[in-house]
């Protein structure tokens, strides 16, 4: 059976990733227009923004993945799937968890291979910035690494509830995302946004 605490540990981990890769993005994003205005009027570059922003792409997915599995949000073709009975669209949606879980832990056994090759051998980004290559790789791999913890416990998640026989419980937490998932989540935002606006009013 999953644990609840390693659950919660592994949602607030990736809220805690998600946030981050914005805010490195929101960083990136400054540091561009930095950039475009200091070679405008000044004729002066950084030097490597092009090499930063390529990384901050790269770790900013890595650690998006698990937040964007939470909400539903990865791509699915649910053409076929939504004309099934619930009774067919359990199992397949525990196979399709089943099979993310395989790939995160594919693409974790990859990245740490990557990484190890790199600090084997000190390397170094051919650019001008000569990055040591395993800060932004050691990074690359702890998003992954979270998102491999995630698809794992959602994967046990999901064989305990076929094996159970609440099919439709596998078809609520993992099955595609309908109309009235967007709907009632749309709900839940604007119900926490008048929340907030409700009590900043109050203190101010």
């Amino acid at each position: 059976m999953v644990s609840q605490n390693s659950t919660l540990l592994t949602h607030r981990l990736s809220r805690g990733a998600a946030l981050a890769a914005g805010y490195a993005a929101l960083g990136l994003t400054l540091l561009i227009t930095f950039e475009v205005i200091a070679r405008k009027l000044f004729s002066f570059s950084l030097q490597g923004v092009d090499e930063i922003g390529g990384y901050v792409l790269a770790i900013g997915v890595s650690f998006s993945f698990a937040y964007a599995l939470l909400h539903r949000a990865h791509t699915r073709v649910d053409v076929l799937m939504m004309r099934l009975p619930a009774s067919l669209q359990a199992p397949l949606n525990g196979l399709a968890m089943l099979l993310l879980s395989g790939f995160s832990l594919f693409m974790l056994w990859r990245a740490i291979e990557t990484l190890h090759e790199t600090l084997e051998f000190g390397s170094l980004a051919s650019t001008p910035l000569q990055t040591p290559l395993w800060i932004p790789q050691g990074l690359w791999v702890i998003g992954l690494a979270v998102f491999a913890m995630l698809t794992t416990l959602m994967a046990l998640r999901a064989l305990s509830l076929l094996a159970t026989g609440r099919l439709a419980r596998v078809n609520q937490e993992f099955g595609p995302r309908g109309a009235q998932d967007e709907l009632e989540e749309a709900q839940h935002d604007y119900a926490d946004g008048m929340t907030g606006v409700a009590q900043g009013g109050h203190h101010s």
